[in-house]
């Protein structure tokens, strides 16, 4: 009697501290934790799930899809209870994702796009992002001049940013774009931008007005070669999308190029895929509940001079 009586106060013990009462696991993928953003997602999520009482196995793909794919196969072959994956690829693992479906392991994806055989993606709605990075980098040229652009087509977020600044362009025709460097690497993608970018610059050197990225990091190593041959801060405005506490260090940073980004809660939605998996998994709430469509859609905001200060910590 007093051996359960033990084990009881123990349970109770166990929930008033926010622990679990039951064994759940969770695994966690990010594509690339070289990219700061993939890092964010990831790492938000497994501290959510942590902080549940949750198991949590987080994995780091290191940019390879052949990786990923062995690391989506051996949590489906554990039989975790949920899977999270920021940044995958839900085209490339589609045998991986159906097979999650099929051994029923809900998986829910971040800033990925859509699968059928996924409960949805969590993202910003990449078309507005977009928009507001273009119109914001015409609105400081004053809608003529002479842009670079850095691209990433292999990501499905950074793909549609550079689709919609292609509309943009293609109804402001006094902005011209002089080239665009296409980055193909993953694995050593810092490299691969430095390279590119560094030969566009030398190849237009006094024509360029502005440069357009489509996701922060690459901004970085722009912002570092600008500054290198001494390009000072809205000379040739440089702008980005993701947010961060090094975007917002830059854009506060006189001695920067960097002038705005495009600021995607990524903390915030990793912590929604959890909360996501224990309404859904755990509370066995319908999947509608959370979002009627493939697509859980999250606010970004533009940050700058004007309001960088309140992104600061």
């Amino acid at each position: 009697m007093k051996l359960i009586r033990k084990l009881a106060l123990s349970a109770a013990a166990l929930v008033a501290l926010g622990g679990s009462a039951f064994a759940f696991e969770v695994g966690v993928i990010g594509f690339q934790f070289s990219s700061e953003t993939h890092a964010r997602v990831a790492n938000a999520a497994a501290e959510a799930a942590k902080a549940k009482g949750w198991t949590v196995t987080l994995l780091n793909s290191e940019g390879s899809l052949p990786k990923h794919a062995e690391q989506f196969e051996a949590l489906i072959t554990k039989k975790v209870d949920a899977i999270v994956i920021a940044m995958g690829k839900p085209v490339e693992a589609d045998a991986q994702f159906k097979a999650a479906k099929d051994k029923g392991v809900p998986v829910i994806t971040v800033q990925s796009g859509s699968s059928p055989h996924a409960l949805f993606d969590i993202q910003t709605n990449e078309y507005q992002v977009g928009a507001d990075a273009a119109l914001y980098l015409l609105g400081q040229m004053g809608y003529k001049g002479n842009i670079l652009t850095s691209r990433f087509e292999l990501n499905v977020a950074s793909r549609i940013r550079g689709k919609v600044l292609d509309v943009v362009l293609s109804e402001n025709q006094a902005v011209k774009e002089l080239g665009k460097f296409s980055m193909n690497r993953t694995q050593s993608w810092r490299d691969d931008v430095r390279a590119g970018m560094q030969a566009l610059l030398l190849q237009n050197q006094g024509k360029v007005d502005a440069i357009w990225a489509s996701f922060d990091g690459q901004a970085y190593i722009i912002d570092d070669l600008l500054k290198a041959q001494g390009v000072k801060k809205g000379q040739i405005p440089l702008i980005s999308v993701d947010g961060g506490a090094e975007s917002y260090r830059r854009i506060a940073d006189p001695d920067s190029t960097f002038l705005a980004t495009v600021a995607i809660p990524f903390e915030a939605m990793g912590k929604q895929a959890i909360d996501a998996v224990q309404a859904i998994v755990v509370d066995k709430k319908p999947k509608e509940s959370i979002t009627a469509g493939p697509y859980l859609f999250a606010n970004a905001v533009l940050v700058d001079k004007t309001n960088v200060k309140d992104f600061m910590k």
